[in-house]
């Protein structure tokens, strides 16, 4: 027995001396304060090591929430969207209604596209939009222009070549255009357009303003007005709510034409399948009197009533080159009780000639 014993011990002494690593593994014995102390490292800035500390806690503990809610922070305040998306993902997976953890995977959404490695761009793109009753009409514009991300948002200016063909007659003409997307905080941000033409087509002016307020749960509200100038003043408002869900996003929104002293409305519904930080899928429904595109013609705006369905997709063919392409159809009622199919269409490149 004494032999077996001395054995025994003699066989522990070696294993410990031919390992660096303890025979026992050990765990962590309180979850909650490891986290506290991962959150501190985190705060003091040193993410790589947070980082590393904050996947122990989270492959030991798999269903501690709170663990790869702050992982999913660490990994993309590290400018590593990827893996924080992939980490929140697998939380929501199990917990879609998490509040916390739908926060994080909105702002993983709005960082990555902030911190895009683009820094300026040049964009061309086509579009077509055709009916055939009461009269054979094609619509087709032309675009080229520019894009650059300053400090405070990205911007872009360009030029748009319209050309229009109504039974046999032809004309085109030309309108020039600037747009804006500045950050105005971390819970604000706001769109802001104006474009000019000669011609009679497009309208003279156009100019909108939309402003979101990010809110809590994965939330956000905006509120906008377009306006047109043809022979007339065009006024359309909007309001919307939107919501990130994992790789989803939904969007309900709502307009209001004001026209001949009364208000026409408009119901759109998008959804979108995120395939990564970039990359989607937007399928739209809508719904009423007043469009949810820009007008570039007067009688756009005339229509009784419209259902309509699009889809498009936005993605990166090569690391420079993003493409966004699209297809719609309208049942439109364009006079009391006469309705007409609409078609419409439009590719658009946007190519990368300087990164960050």
């Amino acid at each position: 027995m004494n032999r077996c014993f001395i054995l025994f011990i003699a066989g522990l002494v070696l294993t410990g001396l031919l390992t660096d690593k303890p025979v026992f593994s050990q765990q962590v014995i309180d979850p909650e304060a490891e986290y506290m102390r991962i959150r501190s490292i985190a705060f003091d800035g040193d993410y790589s090591t947070a980082a590393a500390e904050a996947r122990k806690l989270v492959n030991t503990y798999p269903s501690y929430g709170d663990a790869r809610i702050l992982l999913a922070r660490v990994l993309a305040w590290q400018k590593e969207f990827t893996q924080a998306a992939a980490v929140i993902d697998t939380l929501l997976a199990t917990d879609p209604v998490n509040a916390d953890a739908l926060a994080v995977r909105r702002d993983i959404s709005l960082w990555s596209k902030e911190n895009s490695p683009v820094a300026t761009d040049i964009r061309a793109g086509y579009s077509f939009d055709r009916f055939t009753e009461p009269y054979n009409r094609c619509w087709r514009v032309f675009k080229a222009g520019a894009g650059h991300k300053f400090k405070w948002g990205p911007a872009a200016a360009g030029i748009n070549i319209g050309n229009i063909n109504i039974d046999q007659v032809t004309a085109t003409e030309v309108q020039f255009e600037a747009e804006a997307w500045p950050k105005l905080s971390d819970k604000n941000y706001a769109y802001l357009y104006y474009a000019f033409s000669p011609g009679k087509y497009f309208p003279g002016h156009r100019a909108a303003v939309e402003l979101w307020q990010i809110v809590p749960k994965g939330w956000a509200l905006s509120a906008g007005m377009n306006y047109y100038h043809f022979d007339r003043n065009i006024f359309i408002s909007s309001l919307s709510v939107e919501k990130y869900v994992s790789r989803f996003w939904f969007s309900l929104k709502g307009y209001l034409h004001f026209k001949d002293e009364s208000t026409r409305p408009a119901l759109y519904f998008n959804g979108r399948r995120y395939f990564n930080d970039t990359d989607y899928l937007q399928l739209t429904l809508g719904t009423g009197t007043a469009p949810d595109e820009p007008i570039d013609i007067q009688t756009d705006i005339e229509r009784f009533s419209a259902k309509s369905i699009r889809l498009a997709y936005y993605g990166f063919v090569t690391k420079k080159l993003a493409i966004r392409i699209g297809a719609g159809y309208s049942n439109e009622e364009f006079a009391e009780g006469d309705w007409r199919n609409r078609f419409e269409g439009h590719i658009n490149f946007i190519y990368a000639i300087k990164m960050k």
